[in-house]
């Protein structure tokens, strides 16, 4: 009769178990879907911390946690445009420096995020054999709730291009990721200090004029950056030099651009110290280069 007693409780036990995490794997979708504030301050943490290092630790990790709670719920769109805002950002200042092939990969993996976090429209927005109207039309669709996912997959998108332009491939995208991109800026063009205008300005800076590229307008989208982020938000700087003013072979302007960067204080902005204590190492080592980069 013992035997029995000990063999219920045992079951009783399991059952209690199976019961709780049954519940707690059917709740926390629900959960998930009424904090979408959790994952925009999980961001805002991570950009606003100055030391690299805490962050070159934390991201990969936060990262997979938040591919874990995807798993739990694969359609919240909110985990999903968080991990493409995660990927773009590490892959923008922590990899690309030193493995610009690595780094093509994890846009690859940004992008996708994105896209995905847009639902049926961003399958339409990708799809490289839609003509150009269809294309327009799915964005069109999209509002400002649709911004960010849309903007983090289009600098992603924008990103892998621009390492690969030696690609056919790279080429045969650029009309889509274009159309993004004109439709960022019709959204929220002021976005985190004018961040998609400096994605505009450094597409615009990269590609030669056969492929789009034009100087002028470039040089109109980095001032205009510079303007709202009240040139405290060195990435304007930083790309204005490294694209615009090699484009152009303005040596004076690219050495006062990366001066300003290294005269100033990258607290001065809190939300973006992160990126802009990067920014800072990555000005005085460009400053290094001038001599190669400018005839």
């Amino acid at each position: 009769m013992a035997i029995d007693v000990d063999m219920g409780r045992r079951f009783y036990l399991i059952l209690v178990t199976v019961l709780f995490f049954g519940f707690l794997s059917a709740c926390l979708p629900f959960a998930l879907r009424l904090s979408p504030s959790l994952f925009e301050n999980l961001a805002a943490s991570v950009f606003e911390e100055c030391d690299p290092e805490i962050a070159k630790t934390a991201i990969p990790a936060n990262l997979k946690l938040l591919e874990g709670l995807l798993k739990s719920d694969p359609t919240n769109r909110d985990i999903l445009a968080t991990l493409s805002m995660g990927y773009a950002g590490y892959g923008l200042l922590f990899v690309e420096p030193g493995d610009p092939e690595r780094a093509s990969q994890i846009y690859v993996r940004a992008l996708d995020y994105g896209f995905e976090a847009l639902g049926p429209l961003g399958k339409e927005i990708r799809n490289l054999e839609a003509d150009r109207s269809a294309i327009e039309d799915a964005l069109s669709a999209l509002g400002k709730k649709d911004f960010k996912a849309l903007f983090w997959a289009t600098l992603s998108w924008t990103a892998w291009i621009n390492l690969n332009l030696d690609k056919p491939a790279a080429f045969a995208q650029l009309p889509a990721s274009e159309a993004c991109l004109k439709r960022v800026l019709q959204l929220d063009a002021p976005y985190m200090h004018g961040l998609p205008h400096i994605l505009a300005g450094v597409s615009l800076s990269a590609r030669p004029p056969l492929f789009g590229g034009d100087p002028n307008k470039a040089k109109s989208h980095f001032q205009q950056a510079l303007k709202l982020g009240q040139r405290r938000f060195f990435l304007a700087q930083y790309y204005f030099a490294r694209y615009y003013a090699v484009r152009v072979q303005d040596k004076v302007l690219f050495l006062d651009l990366l001066h300003e960067i290294m005269d100033a204080r990258p607290q001065e902005l809190q939300d973006v110290c992160l990126i802009n204590t990067i920014i800072q190492h990555e000005a005085g080592k460009l400053v290094r280069q001038a001599d190669e980069l400018f005839l």
